[in-house]
């Protein structure tokens, strides 16, 4: 863990802070417990938002940056929380254990794997949830917590999944594989990449499936396990790809920002200090917000063209950004939860069918039918 995370601050109380940077107004900000967080935060179709700490902790904000209440995990939760169509909450923990909770933040109930549970999980439309462990299983559970099935691969999944259209679940794995399961569990195909797959997928509209890997290229993908093209970033990271309204993808490669287009032309890049973690998020007014330099993030044109930037104060986004249906942009430093709306042409997340870490607010990792 980078050694920073040792001077946050313990605690915390909603800030009513209104500082505006030139393009946009801090609703709030809250001090994070502890260690602070690098998860990206759900947003539930009541306005509740998830966040995870990386002491434990899973709290839950009203839509005006109060803590409604807090539950707290046996260990670290780096797992971004998801949000089925009941309100039940999901997320795994570093104590080996995966959970949901009842909207009130009461405990339904746990699943214990064999290790870390550092996979984000994806919501099918059937109600199954699945998810990747540390001890190289994937897991698919039914709502009420019982295993449906697990599929072992060779190495650490820490990967969250993807869930096409057609219900195949996608996620990568240490063992260098990409890999396609029928709903069932069933394994319909796997692609093989020359390093680890630690990013989440991102699916088109049309089926694509598009992944990074860690030996530096950045793979398009047909449905059924061909690849349609790749292009050599030299990256090593684990930021997964976004879509805008036109089917233009946006992912950090290492300490590059990249936009490329359908057909994997790069349509423009640019370098940052430090290499960046996170997904990015593309919004309906055509804009995408981006983890710049340290202590900043921004506002991009498609073409990657600067609009507007938001100086933190702290760190570098350490969680994907989340975007409401109000506009407002949620992300963490850190060390610190933003709450940010855009003082001019404000929008909620694009169209498409993957334009957010995760797929849509609620986190489901599912390609809307």
């Amino acid at each position: 863990m980078k050694s920073w995370y040792c001077l946050l601050l313990a605690g915390g109380l909603a800030l009513s802070s209104r500082a505006q940077d030139a393009g946009a107004t801090n609703l709030w900000v809250f001090k994070l417990p502890d260690m602070g967080s690098e998860c990206s935060p759900a947003l539930a179709p009541d306005g509740m938002i998830y966040e995870g700490t990386f002491y434990g902790w899973l709290l839950a904000f009203t839509p005006d940056g109060q803590v409604q209440w807090k539950f707290k995990a046996g260990r670290e939760i780096k797992s971004s929380p998801a949000v089925a169509a009941d309100g039940t909450i999901y997320f795994g923990s570093r104590d080996h254990k995966f959970y949901a909770l009842k909207p009130n933040g009461k405990l339904k109930w746990t699943f214990t794997t064999g290790a870390w549970v550092d996979s984000s999980p994806a919501i099918a439309a059937d109600g199954m949830v699945c998810f990747g462990s540390w001890d190289t299983n994937f897991y698919a559970l039914n709502p009420d917590g019982q295993l449906k099935w697990k599929f072992a691969t060779g190495g650490i999944v820490d990967s969250s999944p993807a869930i096409g259209a057609d219900g195949t679940i996608y996620f990568g794995s240490h063992d260098n594989n990409f890999y396609a399961l029928a709903p069932d569990g069933k394994l319909k195909w796997k692609f093989t990449t020359g390093a680890e797959i630690v990013a989440s997928p991102a699916i088109a509209a049309d089926g694509t499936v598009y992944i990074s890997s860690t030996d530096g290229n950045f793979y398009a993908l047909n449905p059924d396990g061909t690849k349609r093209w790749q292009v050599h970033t030299g990256g090593n990271t684990s930021s997964s790809p976004v879509l805008d309204e036109s089917g233009n993808l946006y992912f950090a490669a290492d300490k590059e920002q990249y936009s490329l287009s359908p057909d994997g032309k790069v349509r423009g890049h640019f370098g940052n200090p430090c290499s960046i973690p996170t997904s990015d998020a593309a919004t309906a007014n055509g804009q995408i917000f981006m983890a710049t330099a340290w202590s900043q993030t921004g506002v991009f044109t498609p073409e990657l063209k600067y609009v507007w930037g938001f100086p933190t104060g702290g760190y570098n986004l350490s969680g994907s950004a989340n975007v409401s249906p109000l506009a407002v942009i949620y992300f963490t430093d850190g060390q610190r939860f933003f709450a940010v709306q855009p003082t001019t042409n404000a929008a909620s997340a694009a169209k498409s069918s993957w334009p957010l870490w995760r797929a849509n607010p609620q986190h489901t990792g599912r390609v809307a039918k």
